[in-house]
């Protein structure tokens, strides 16, 4: 926690802002190792160039913060509190030297905590750090990728409780039903997004609404699934027929496996990331699919299921030893369904690690 405030406060100090107000959740977990979700109350920390930071919270979660790890200053209030009030009190003996602009997550503020923020200094303008705290949060330390480890090994497992589950006349939303189970008995209730199961051509849609669709044979039956482990989400997806493949199923699912396998085998630190898009969109494109691939090769991956870097063609940033994003290429042709197939990929020193291992072969569930 010490380390990331400090990267934070130089580079405030580098950019001469006066500090930093963050309030979304993940990345105040980020900076503290506090979970919480505040609803409509407020949730803040203040990090400082030069003096020391501290967290606002409702008083009934301070304790929370403090076992979490927070050794600094908490500014704890109760419901019938204005918190504003008690943080202009402490922002009172804070020393800014003449800095007229405030750090800001300016694509998630609210615009009236932009308002209460500014009653600090009439003259208070704002600088975003959103860019800055993606970059910080892309690369991953160790104790980071021991916990993507297990959610991604969790999400292995779901996918194999999900295909287990796969039976003649079973509705899609069932089969979710038992995945979310047992992952619950497990000790892991929380899905780092709503769990996709789409059968048929219900599987065309690559984000579609899993319902009561009965499997049929000779559907493919898509999962895409995440699972969240102390805050980090895994994000998987496998596709497999039931019964029987056609020919031009087979041919699709190959094409998107040769797709993904040589996305991740490119990967490599230095490498545009657009270019890792267009690697995989050349194989599909190549197969006649192309217009069948409507979206980008993946995301980040981290405290959000969705995160920074985007995996897209127009991407001109460069992968970094320590990222951590899914490889995801997919065709959907309507009437006859879709394939994705996608890993999590811990890019390190020697190159791309899977951490996602369920088997990607074609399998026919008999």
């Amino acid at each position: 926690m010490t380390e990331r405030i400090g990267h934070v406060e130089k580079w405030l100090q580098t950019n001469n802002l006066a500090f930093a107000f963050i309030s979304e959740p993940k990345n105040v977990f980020y900076f503290t190792k506090f979970m919480c979700e505040p609803h409509e109350r407020l949730l803040g920390l203040f990090i400082f160039p030069e003096v020391e930071p501290f967290l606002v919270c409702p008083k009934m979660e301070a304790g929370q913060a403090k076992a979490a790890g927070w050794c600094h200053e908490i500014i704890g209030y109760q419901d019938h509190e204005d918190p504003w009030e008690l943080i202009h009190r402490v922002m009172k003996d804070k020393e800014f030297s003449g800095k007229q602009k405030a750090a800001i997550e300016s694509a998630t503020l609210p615009y009236q905590k932009a308002l209460s923020l500014q009653k600090f200094n009439d003259r208070l303008m704002f600088e975003p750090i959103d860019a800055f705290l993606g970059s910080l949060r892309t690369i991953k330390d160790e104790q980071e990728l021991t916990t993507l480890k297990k959610a991604a090994e969790l999400a292995d497992y779901a996918v194999s409780v999900g295909v287990n589950a796969i039976k003649k006349g079973r509705t899609e939303q069932a089969i979710i039903a038992e995945i979310e189970y047992e992952l619950t008995k497990r000790g892991y209730p929380e899905m780092a997004f709503d769990t996709m199961v789409l059968a048929g051509e219900n599987s065309a849609a690559p984000h579609g609404n899993p319902g009561k669709r009965q499997i049929k044979e000779g559907d493919f039956v898509l999962f895409d699934l995440g699972v969240v482990v102390d805050g980090y989400c895994s994000d998987i997806t496998r596709t497999v027929c039931y019964k029987h493949a056609s020919d031009e199923q087979a041919e699709i699912y190959d094409t998107v496996l040769q797709a993904e396998t040589e996305a991740i085998k490119a990967s490599r630190a230095g490498l545009r990331i657009g270019d890792l898009d267009r690697i995989a969109r050349n194989i599909i494109t190549d197969k006649g699919y192309g217009d069948y691939f409507p979206h980008r090769l993946g995301h980040g991956l981290g405290l959000g299921a969705h995160e920074a870097p985007s995996m897209s063609e127009n991407n001109d940033d460069v992968l970094k030893t320590g990222m951590v994003y899914t490889i995801e290429p997919g065709i959907y042709v309507p009437d006859v369904g879709g394939v994705r197939i996608e890993d999590d990929v811990y890019l390190s020193e020697q190159g791309p690690v899977t951490l996602t291992n369920y088997p990607k072969t074609l399998q026919i569930i008999p």
